[in-house]
């Protein structure tokens, strides 16, 4: 780098508006997804740990962490995305989004392993199910959810690495409301062309070929199935999930799987699998799930809170 550059120790995110009553509209939309996030994912978690069937069922243990994760990926951008609308100046220092960054990452990762391995569990408890509590014991599902942690957290340190070694000297704006590998590394004084390329083929290959895999999955499972109504069953069963891995990859391989340039959609592809999809998961698996409905539902009336309520309410 040139002595006579000053190195960047902020950047500026652009965000969404710059007037102040759309930002106020929108902290307070943003406010309600995040809300509704934490209370839906808790609730399952909850319901999960509370239940002694749903607790001791692979699915429901691997659907507990799923909502462990959203909850935490959710919270990498959304409490800053918040302190943002009520600021002029959307500043933040180099140290801070490299962290952002690292956890966006090493969340994001975790989660589509998960859905993997949850994919195979359907794969398991549909074309074995004889087999299905014998082969994913908790010792297995304990294994699978701490791989998942782990490529995360190497996929993560990966990206972050690339991105801490690169220069940064000149323009400090950051064309989306957090950081994110693919419009920070253009504000770096370098030719960034190897990086991109490297970057790509991690973050890329991973999205696609987990989607690759899961869509393989769910259609050898069908295939499998000979009867139509077994076929039908299978569908119903994997519905919520495939709707899951749609909502949450679609955005992931549109942004990454590509070369880093800019279309005036990525922040509204962003806000999709960074706000929009941890809170929707929740309602994704209760409104199709009985068992998730009837343990909830058990959960409110062990918790005493019917009972509080005055008769005129609950009626």
């Amino acid at each position: 780098m040139d002595e006579n550059q000053t190195e960047v120790r902020e950047f500026i995110l652009t965000g969404f508006s710059q007037t102040p009553t759309v930002e106020a509209g929108l902290f307070v939309l943003f406010l309600f997804f995040y809300v509704f996030t934490w209370v839906g994912n808790v609730l399952i978690m909850l319901t999960v740990v509370s239940d002694n069937q749903l607790n001791s069922s692979p699915m429901y243990f691997l659907l507990g962490n799923l909502s462990f994760l959203d909850l935490c990926y959710s919270t990498v951008t959304t409490p800053k995305l918040l302190a943002d609308f009520l600021e002029r100046e959307k500043l933040i220092t180099y140290d801070q989004c490299i962290v952002q960054l690292f956890f966006l990452h090493f969340v994001g990762a975790a989660e589509m392993f998960l859905l993997t391995v949850m994919a195979y569990d359907r794969y398991v408890a549909i074309c074995r199910p004889l087999h299905y509590t014998t082969i994913m014991s908790r010792k297995l599902c304990c294994f699978l959810v701490g791989a998942s942690w782990t490529g995360g957290f190497v996929h993560s340190i990966v990206q972050t690495i690339l991105t801490v070694h690169l220069p940064f000297c000149g323009p400090n704006q950051v064309d989306n409301f957090f950081c994110d590998v693919p419009p920070v590394i253009k504000l770096a004084c370098a030719d960034t062309f190897v990086i991109e390329l490297l970057m790509v083929s991690n973050s890329g290959l991973i999205s696609t070929s987990s989607f690759v895999v899961l869509v393989s999955s769910y259609t050898t499972i069908l295939v499998k199935i000979r009867s139509k109504e077994g076929r039908q069953k299978a569908l119903s069963t994997c519905a919520s999930h495939l709707m899951v891995v749609t909502l949450f990859f679609g955005p992931c391989i549109f942004i990454y799987a590509r070369p880093f340039s800019t279309f005036s959609v990525d922040k509204l592809v962003s806000v999709l699998y960074n706000v929009i999809t941890p809170m929707l998961n929740p309602l994704i698996y209760t409104l199709r799930n009985k068992n998730v409905k009837s343990a909830m539902q058990k959960l409110w009336d062990r918790s005493g809170l019917t009972r509080k309520m005055p008769s005129d309410i609950r009626n």
